[in-house]
């Protein structure tokens, strides 16, 4: 005879079970959490040198910027706004720090901690203008922040006369921010990344302003109505996004010891959108995750790596790419109108 309660505690077990799936499916980012391991696994049975530590520091290499600037701007997202310029702030930052920290005659000869504050606030600075431009001006977010992008492009080329320069602060500034310590196997950026988005996303699902940010994208005048600053939240979350492209991009010019005056730029700014739309977060605004925006950043340095070591053509990367935006928009649409005929929601 079976012990008694050994058929109640199989219940209890199968039905802990299927809460827990049912937790897992619930979420925003579960698809492409799949998805992300799913590529792994296919590529390294392809290619054993995928998961190699060198492939697996590429992949942290090219995933650390766009995972710092896909924080801020998956916050964007959420309260109903995009931000086109980060890209661009991207690379001014590191020139504002170059400014600020370069010898004379290039620059004022300053401290480097000094051309690194300043390099934050110069972005922070762009992102209260973006936000004015949206929520005083009435602009829409796509016109004022494309003007921004095309704006701050010509400041960055004028800046730096079109030139590459050397990163300033010497050995020092670089064997702080674990530049020249090639036994880690992710470099400091990768961990200043992960911080970012470990921090953003208790902001957004644990504190009164990422209630508040939801609640801007998900309905706007509710949230006025319920005395919400609309306009507060939404020029913080663009300060957010835009310091957020700075310290990525301070930090990347540290990595490759080097500043340029287009590095960054569009194609950055869309792969931290893609990753945002492809983890989960709504254009429209009022849902989404900073995790899902990383994992969708993961997704995309799994691809890019993976296609180089497999030797598929760099030519269908874009196409790739967009196929997973569409798939996975497709995806959220499908599985929220599931949730809601399941009564999930």
């Amino acid at each position: 005879m079976a012990p008694a309660g050994t058929g109640s505690d199989t219940q209890r077990r199968a039905g802990l079970g299927r809460r827990v799936v049912g937790s897992f499916v619930r979420r925003r980012e579960a698809s492409i959490l799949l998805i992300a391991a799913a590529l792994f696994v296919v590529f390294s049975f392809m290619n054993s040198a995928f998961y190699s530590p060198d492939a697996i520091r590429t992949m942290a290499d090219f995933a650390a910027p766009i995972a710092l600037i896909t924080a801020g701007e998956v916050m964007v997202l959420i309260c109903g706004e995009i931000d086109l310029s980060v890209g661009m702030v991207f690379a001014l930052s590191p020139i504002i720090m170059y400014l600020v920290s370069a010898s004379p005659p290039d620059g004022a000869g300053l401290p480097i901690w000094l051309g690194v504050i300043l390099g934050l606030v110069t972005g922070a600075a762009v992102g209260v203008v973006n936000g004015i431009l949206t929520t005083v001006l009435r602009l829409p977010s796509f016109v004022a922040t494309l003007g921004m992008l095309f704006f701050l492009n010509g400041v960055n080329l004028i800046a730096l006369n079109g030139f590459q320069v050397l990163t300033p602060g010497g050995h020092t500034f670089r064997l702080i921010t674990g530049n020249y310590i090639p036994q880690l196997l992710f470099n400091a950026e990768f961990f200043w990344a992960v911080g970012a988005v470990l921090v953003v996303q208790f902001i957004l699902s644990r504190t009164r302003w990422g209630l508040h940010t939801i609640a801007v994208g998900g309905n706007m005048i509710g949230a006025s109505e319920a005395g919400v600053n609309v306009n507060l939240v939404k020029i913080g979350n663009f300060v957010l996004a835009t310091t957020l492209a700075g310290l990525a991009g301070i930090l990347d010019s540290v990595r490759i010891t080097s500043i340029l005056p287009l590095q960054g730029g569009t194609g950055v700014m869309f792969q931290a959108v893609a990753a945002a739309v492809i983890g989960g977060t709504a254009l429209i605004g009022g849902a989404g995750t900073v995790f899902g925006g990383f994992v969708g950043v993961v997704v995309l340095s799994v691809l890019n790596i993976g296609f180089n070591i497999v030797g598929v053509s760099a030519f269908y990367f874009d196409l790739i790419i967009g196929l997973a935006i569409l798939g996975s928009m497709i995806a959220n649409v499908q599985l929220g109108r599931l949730k809601n005929v399941a009564g999930l929601q």
